[in-house]
């Protein structure tokens, strides 16, 4: 846990949860549930005839567009079954490539500080890091099934 918080100080506001936190959940978002387990999970993104799909495991999702799947398949890799998903379809690209390149971030810091470690020791490294960042996202939450509207409407005076 040692090591967690110091790859959590090193990257500050670029820590996942804390982009998260600022950036997802700030927004107008909808809550996305994923029937996966909470370990790391092994996840591509398929193209079909049907559209664009997320494979985790032997589990299929489909996905609005690629920069849905590719949102969600940084959360999916982590465990993450409850995710925030931004209702505004423009910011998700710019969203999945930010939280992207935190956990990249994430893993050669990680690495970096594990280069001594036998291949065990690293493993429960990145098993204790992947769970931190879950639980994280999990306190933070999903927010709502669907975003609230304003139902008040301005109508002009006469």
């Amino acid at each position: 846990m040692e090591i967690v918080r110091e790859i959590r100080e090193k990257l500050g506001a670029e820590w996942l949860p804390e982009i998260y936190r600022t950036k997802v959940r700030t927004q107008r978002t909808r809550a996305h549930h994923l029937e996966i387990t909470k370990r790391e999970n092994r996840s591509i993104i398929q193209h079909t005839l049907l559209g664009v799909e997320l494979k985790v495991g032997s589990s299929r999702f489909s996905c609005p567009d690629f920069s849905t799947a590719r949102y969600l398949q940084i959360f999916a890799r982590l465990g993450c079954q409850e995710v925030a998903v931004p209702y505004d379809i423009t910011k998700i690209s710019t969203l999945a490539d930010e939280l992207e390149s935190s956990w990249q971030k994430s893993l050669l810091l990680l690495e970096e500080a594990a280069r001594d470690k036998t291949a065990p020791v690293r493993g429960r490294m990145r098993s204790n890091l992947i769970k931190e960042i879950r639980e994280e996202i999990g306190e933070i939450g999903a927010g709502s099934l669907m975003p609230e509207f304003k139902q008040s409407t301005k109508q002009r005076t006469s």
